[in-house]
């Protein structure tokens, strides 16, 4: 079986629109604390949302704030312009510009006589006792709706079996990013990026077996050795390749991320428990970390930063931050002195969802490999 989808990235709406003309239900997912494992259960298929090549978003901007960041206009945009075949959206407070994107969408949608189904959930931004049972509830109400909307009742047989899905997906997952740890990996960082991004473009099953057909073909990859410096770059949601690209075209070798739509979206597998599958689900998604968004475990993201930072032997780490992103705004504060004790340099890097400035990328990205590049 080929693998060649998982290599492109651009947002392809074949297999949604495939899904939807079977007479089954597809919602776009804004955020990380949306459960892919509820939806799946109802037979819904879930589409997290990106903006990948989105060039002009004047039409968002009419509806959203100049303090909407741009990957938030962006996916408003891509909604106008029709690029999703969707039946409705799912999102978070994960942050407020996702709250954005729902609140505009739904307007938007009103105004033009295109109501859609539009769900919301809460997500605590602590992990207590209490904020899990009150997401518990939220995921409960969200069960509902898509029972409503999907015709399924979902069943804690069907919770466990689509939880088993995702779990063998992240299996793989760690697979492939497991090969970045090598000296002269098979895969670059573009390459990674590209298979993280085309899990938004198909049902898990079929990105299950993409990854498996990959996966049985790396001894025969060639290994990557002409690089300078291997990287790790983290900060806001970043969903476009040719921002890895142009780094690597400088001698860099992205070799880890800790973003949201990379590895972070992933991570570890989901242990259930038979007597409370549902409050399984709610404690894993509060718990695990992906972002600065939770209060109560800021210091356990860092750790996991500079653990990964180490793990992977990166020379150096790349902090990207979208303007006005909320939840990744003065993280860099915190995070460069961690970075700088266990001799990791960190270069900390503005951008726009457009890639506007490649050529001030590649010239700051080049500086940066020159000042921590190995010397042979």
């Amino acid at each position: 079986m080929g693998y060649q989808r998982l290599f492109e990235a651009g947002i392809s709406k074949e297999s949604i629109s495939s899904w939807r003309s079977a007479g089954k239900k597809a919602l776009g997912v804004v955020c990380c604390h949306i459960p892919h494992e509820i939806l799946h259960a109802a037979d819904v298929l879930p589409v997290r949302l990106r903006a990948t090549g989105c060039e002009d978003y004047s039409e968002a901007e009419v509806w959203m704030s100049s303090f909407s960041c741009s990957f938030a206009k962006s996916i408003l945009q891509y909604f106008i312009d029709g690029v999703y075949d969707l039946d409705g959206l799912v999102t978070s407070d994960g942050c407020m510009q996702a709250v954005r994107v729902f609140d505009n969408w739904r307007a938007y949608s009103k105004k033009n006589g295109k109501e859609q189904v539009l769900l919301e959930v809460g997500a605590p931004r602590m992990s207590t006792a209490t904020t899990k049972a009150y997401y518990r509830e939220e995921l409960k109400i969200l069960a509902d709706e898509l029972e409503k909307l999907s015709g399924n009742e979902i069943t804690d047989e069907k919770l466990l079996k689509s939880i088993e899905l995702y779990n063998e997906e992240r299996r793989l997952v760690k697979q492939v990013l497991e090969l970045q740890k090598a000296e002269n990996p098979v895969v670059t960082g573009t390459e990674v990026m590209k298979i993280m991004l085309a899990a938004t473009n198909m049902p898990v099953e079929e990105y299950i077996a993409l990854l498996k057909a990959f996966l049985e073909d790396v001894p025969n990859r060639k290994p990557v050795s002409d690089y300078r410096a291997r990287l790790m770059i983290i900060g806001s949601a970043l969903d476009n390749p040719k921002y890895v690209e142009a780094i690597e075209n400088k001698g860099g070798l992205v070799v880890a991320d800790t973003l949201c739509l990379g590895s972070m979206g992933f991570g570890e597998e989901l242990n259930a428990r038979t007597e409370d599958v549902l409050g399984s689900i709610a404690d894993y998604y509060i718990d695990r970390i992906v972002c600065p968004r939770m209060i109560d475990n800021r210091d356990a993201l860092h750790e996991l930063i500079v653990s990964r930072a180490k793990e992977y032997r990166a020379d150096g780490v790349i902090y990207q931050k979208m303007q006005n992103c909320e939840c990744w705004g003065g993280e860099n504060t915190y995070l460069e002195p961690a970075l700088k004790e266990v001799g990791v340099p960190i270069l900390y890097l503005e951008r726009e969802e457009k890639l506007a400035n490649i050529g001030q990328l590649e010239i700051r990205a080049e500086a940066f490999i020159e000042m921590v590049e190995r010397e042979d």
